[in-house]
């Protein structure tokens, strides 16, 4: 490889997987400096995003995250959870490799699981005024803002009065969106009196408890028609960009109807549920444009579940004849578009229920990571090796009495030969409780134990 043009070099490394690159970084000087380089990274995934290569699936349980090549569901890897905690932590979004997570509204990051880089984002405090102390709903978005280059997390509380409270005009909230070019928070102060309505009502976002839905540099989310309080149904968008609020119009046939939001192909999209007995995919072309709404398909309820609760488009297969669906948080089948089939994407040791999230292959936060990170990582390491160097002395010292009596027990018939050992310990100022620890983990060798002793002796401070 070393007398390999860099070009070369640069076009097969663009065609590899992160996971692979972050293997390659070691075979030579110029190969590190061209994998961590930002040119490399973004035309990386770009390459990736073209070809459609490289494509994942993360499934996360409980408190397991797991990886998915969907073009061989038998190779299956474990994630490491890297903000495990007691309780359970929320995937609130993905987007170019990235994946956000949260344990709370202040204990928050972003994670890459191909190259498990992790970016966690400074803490920061909800701002509520006196007497409003309890937190009501939280909801979350995560997304590129392609127009200043940067990673944005917006994070929106409302706070929660009493049981009777619902119908007070006027709850405490707050949005704040996180930057991670500036790696600060900011408040958002301007909200249009129409998208007020978000916080003074309602109290259930629809997608997957209040995740935004990522499209044309565009958070979304799906307020629902409330019987007695909302008539129809609304779309709200958050402008990356702008960083501002805005009404999405859509076909006014939805309106009144149980519909939720997604994305296929980068298209906005909405699900509509027809009495849980079929969903009609909805696909808006040309966004922004009211007319650009159609109807492409209508999936059918699969006989293998009992409800038809939830349903969401994914992708489309790499010949376009079926679509990748998930149903009711929980499984994932293949719908063919002519035959109007389900079949079941079986994956390999994943007999559970798994919510799915797609994730593609990239170098995105490098593979240095985030220094704050590693620092932490290094002095857990060393809190880790210290408390296992502090065990490992304890049961030295408790083993060195057991280290004597067995060489005496060794030799107690050997009147001799157990009277030169015990002036081999005197000679070279041995005591039972005067063991090197390095010593002693080897002096469970037996044979041994009298000869070590002698070799590696340690000083008798007692006078």
């Amino acid at each position: 490889m070393a007398d390999m043009p860099m070009d070369i070099i640069t076009d097969l490394f663009l065609r590899l997987p992160a996971s692979t690159l972050v293997r390659c970084r070691v075979l030579s000087k110029p190969c590190f400096s061209l994998i961590d380089s930002p040119d490399f990274i973004s035309s990386h995934l770009h390459h990736t995003l073209q070809t459609g290569d490289h494509l994942m699936i993360l499934l996360r349980g409980p408190r397991l995250l797991v990886t998915v090549d969907l073009d061989s569901p038998d190779k299956v890897s474990d994630v490491e959870h890297p903000l495990k905690a007691g309780g359970l932590t929320e995937v609130f979004g993905s987007c170019n490799g990235l994946i956000g997570l949260s344990n709370s509204p202040t204990d928050m990051a972003l994670f890459n699981p191909s190259t498990r880089q992790i970016h966690r984002l400074p803490a920061e405090p909800v701002d509520f005024p006196e007497g409003s102390r309890t937190r009501g709903y939280v909801f979350y978005g995560f997304g590129y803002d392609s127009v200043n280059e940067d990673y944005k997390v917006v994070r929106m509380i409302q706070c929660k009065g009493g049981a009777a409270d619902e119908l007070v005009f006027g709850f405490p909230y707050e949005v704040k969106v996180f930057s991670l070019k500036m790696n600060t928070w900011k408040r958002v102060k301007r909200v249009l009196p129409a998208i007020q309505l978000l916080f003074y009502f309602y109290y259930h976002l629809l997608y997957r408890r209040g995740y935004g839905v990522l499209a044309c540099n565009s958070l979304h989310w799906v307020l629902p028609r409330r019987p007695g309080l909302i008539a129809f149904n609304t779309i709200i968008r958050f402008d990356l960009a702008a960083e501002e609020f805005e009404i999405l119009t859509f076909p006014e046939s939805l309106a009144h109807e149980n519909i939720d939001i997604g994305v296929l192909e980068g298209c906005l999209c909405l699900m509509c549920n027809r009495e849980f007995t079929s969903v009609d995919v909805w696909v808006m072309k040309e966004y922004k444009v009211e007319g650009s709404w159609s109807k492409v398909f209508s999936v059918p309820k699969p006989k293998s579940v009992e409800s038809f609760d939830f349903m969401r488009p994914l992708l489309y297969s790499k010949d376009r004849r079926k679509v990748l669906i998930e149903v009711n948080n929980a499984k994932l089948l293949w719908f063919d578009l002519e035959s109007k089939r389900l079949r079941t994407l079986r994956i390999k040791d994943c007999d559970s229920s798994y919510s799915a999230e797609l994730l593609v292959s990239s170098l995105v936060l490098g593979c240095k990571g985030d220094p704050s990170e590693a620092k932490r990582r290094r002095e857990r390491r060393a809190l880790e090796d210290k408390m296992m160097q502090q065990r490992r002395m304890i049961f030295c010292q408790r083993g060195s009495s057991w280290c004597y009596e067995q060489s005496k027990e060794k030799f107690k018939n050997k009147n001799q030969t157990h009277a030169r050992g015990k002036r081999r310990w005197k000679r070279n100022g041995l005591t039972t409780n005067s063991l090197n620890p390095y010593m002693f983990k080897i002096c469970v060798c037996r044979r041994y134990v009298l000869f070590l002793c002698r070799v590696v002796p340690r000083p008798n401070t007692t006078t």
